[in-house]
């Protein structure tokens, strides 16, 4: 049996374990009512711990730069490349030719 079953498996019966007690504990005993309020708070903080994770996150990360500032610096960059390729044809004494097998 490979690790990855074994993890499966002990998964699915820790699963099957905690519903069942869970099950128990909310409909065989006089604490169920402090079992579903728990639930129910666990349930509600999770959620909302989340949106403020997602909030403070929104709220701290810097804005991405516009698109045509990004655009802008793409153009003057390729300008630059084009300017060093037109100095190498200069200086080389002309345009690069392919070879003619």
């Amino acid at each position: 049996m490979s690790r990855d079953q074994v993890i499966g498996f002990s998964l699915l019966a820790v699963s099957v374990l905690v519903v069942a007690v869970y099950g128990w504990l909310v409909f065989a005993t006089e604490y169920y009512l402090l079992v579903l309020k728990l639930t129910g708070f666990m349930a509600i903080a999770g959620v909302f711990t989340v949106l403020a994770w997602i909030g403070y996150t929104l709220a701290t990360t810097p804005p991405p730069k516009p698109v045509e500032e990004i655009e802008k610096e793409i153009e003057a960059e390729l300008k630059n490349l084009e300017g060093g390729f037109r100095e190498e044809e200069t200086t080389a004494g002309g345009p690069l030719r392919e070879r003619e097998s």
